[in-house]
């Protein structure tokens, strides 16, 4: 007994660290949107993001519990983040019940995959973590469709639901349900799967997205696609092939070369090799993205972790003695999963942020904003999302930009403007540009906040001067005069701070 609570001991680290703030910077950027489309903006018109709709579409469950309820932001999508997770491993021990597991195998799963759904930490609710948490129940479930027995029919069709709208979220997770659809294919043949509801389950729920959206979001199909088409790509990540040697996706590159020869062997078992396959799939997606950020990389970590685990166990059962193994089971499983904890915290951000928000700029930045602008809408002219987010959504704040960061800047001046100038006039700027001058100018003019913040970094070239971001929008007449009612109040880690003159 004392064994399996160590075992677990991981798990609730993790737990704990996710429920201290900061809660991730893009899931309150992606909430905050989904607030404001729920309060009356229309999303891809008013409010301009490149991401697909889906995320919008979940986080409206959120922004609803905030609005119409006494919880906080943050309290409400925490909420329905750890409800996803205990439905998620609800499900995994349902599918789990009648599965040939030896003693060793049976320990480690138990004490694991709980662990597995929360490991991400301060990264706890991106897009790419959603995923990969869908994606173990769908991966115990190709493992049950190959070894049998047959799941009941309602608990591989809620599974295969899950996993449809997880790997929906974004275009290249569909690599993994492929890759692992195809070793259920190979180890069953084509009679058996052509019955079998998972796949066409699956389908079915990217069909019926696929259809919606020029239905729904026609905007996101013509004006954001095309934008996002046309620069996204270049302004940000270390590029195609440089993201293979960057540090972040190094490491996870080493772990999976490790996980994919021992996962992939026949007496690994069909769990290891779908998990195996599912690592494979989540390399090809973020290196399809070629940024190498942390949450891009980190479904890599996660499935290339609990490919080992899994191909561990089974060897383990296999090499020792059925008591042996019955007494050594909790003692490995607690291995096992401090194994994986002494991995992310290695050099990852998960507690170590968590323990320095409040005495750190971010920290500073959120109680800034709590003090002068609490429930009030904000204008913040900065590249960056952190520490933006989640300051803003501690302090029950709201940007008023149409995009969740001046981001769009640095693909319209990611090459330099002709001239010796660092900005384009008016006349001179695209479509695109000119509508986000115009916009930005008219919102700020319209109603202007308590408080207005300017990154002194935009991240843009010098092209014929610095390129501040304050006085490239103070160019347009309405901003301009707009501005002369702010005072400057401070300065926190090259965010410049300023007050509206009462």
């Amino acid at each position: 007994m004392v064994w399996r609570a160590v075992a677990l001991a991981p798990c609730f680290f993790f737990l704990v660290t996710i429920l201290l703030p900061p809660i991730n910077h893009d899931v309150a950027a992606v909430l905050d949107f989904a607030r404001r489309w729920l309060g009356g903006e229309r999303l891809y018109v008013d409010l301009i993001d490149v991401n697909p709709p889906l995320i919008f579409v979940l986080n409206l469950l959120p922004a609803a519990l905030a609005r119409w309820t006494p919880l906080s932001q943050g309290q409400a999508v925490m909420l329905c983040l750890l409800g996803l997770a205990a439905l998620l491993w609800r499900l995994s021990e349902a599918l789990r019940r009648g599965r040939a597991e030896g003693h060793v195998e049976s320990a480690v799963l138990t004490a694991c995959v709980p662990l597995l759904l929360v490991m991400a930490g301060s990264d706890f609710g991106q897009r790419e973590v959603l995923m990969a948490m869908v994606a173990i129940p769908y991966c115990l479930l190709a493992a049950r469709r190959i070894e049998g027995p047959a799941p009941p029919l309602p608990l591989a069709t809620g599974v295969a639901l899950a996993a449809g709208l997880g790997f929906a979220l974004k275009p290249h997770f569909l690599l993994i349900p492929l890759l692992v659809e195809a070793l259920v294919l190979l180890r069953r043949g084509m009679a058996a799967q052509r019955r079998d509801p998972v796949p066409w389950t699956i389908a079915a729920v990217w069909v019926a997205y696929v259809a919606a959206v020029p239905v729904v979001f026609p905007a996101y199909l013509t004006q954001v696609v095309p934008m996002a088409w046309s620069f996204y790509g270049e302004i940000h990540g270390a590029g195609l092939w440089r993201v293979l040697v960057a540090d972040v996706m190094g490491a996870a590159e080493a772990l999976l070369l490790l996980a994919l020869p021992i996962a992939l062997r026949p007496r690994a078992g069909a769990l290891a090799q779908a998990l195996g396959l599912a690592a494979g799939g989540a390399f090809a997606s973020a290196w399809l993205q070629h940024k190498g950020w942390t949450y891009h990389v980190l479904p890599i970590t996660i499935f290339s972790c609990a490919a080992l685990l899994a191909a561990g166990a089974r060897w383990a059962d296999g090499a020792l003695a059925n008591a042996r193994a019955a007494s050594a089971a909790p003692v490995l499983a607690a291995m096992a999963a401090f194994g994986v904890l002494l991995y992310m915290v290695r050099g990852g951000e998960t507690p170590w942020r968590q323990l320095a928000f409040h005495g750190e700029p971010p920290g500073q930045l959120a109680e800034w904003f709590d003090e002068h602008a609490r429930g009030r809408p904000v204008l913040v002219l900065s590249p960056d999302i952190f520490p933006i987010y989640p300051a803003l959504t501690y302090a029950d704040a709201h940007q008023i930009l149409p995009v969740m960061s001046i981001w769009p800047l640095q693909g319209f001046y990611r090459r330099c403007p002709a001239g010796s100038a660092p900005y384009r006039e008016p006349h001179e700027m695209g479509a695109a540009e000119f509508d986000l001058f115009q916009r930005v100018a008219e919102a700020f003019a319209a109603a202007p906040p308590p408080v207005l913040v300017a990154a002194r970094h935009a991240n843009i070239p010098a092209c014929g001067g610095h390129f501040d971001v304050l006085a490239y929008f103070a160019r347009h007449p309405l901003f301009a005069e707009t501005l002369e009612g702010y005072r400057p109040a401070g300065e926190i880690e090259g965010h410049r701070l300023f007050r509206r003159h009462e």
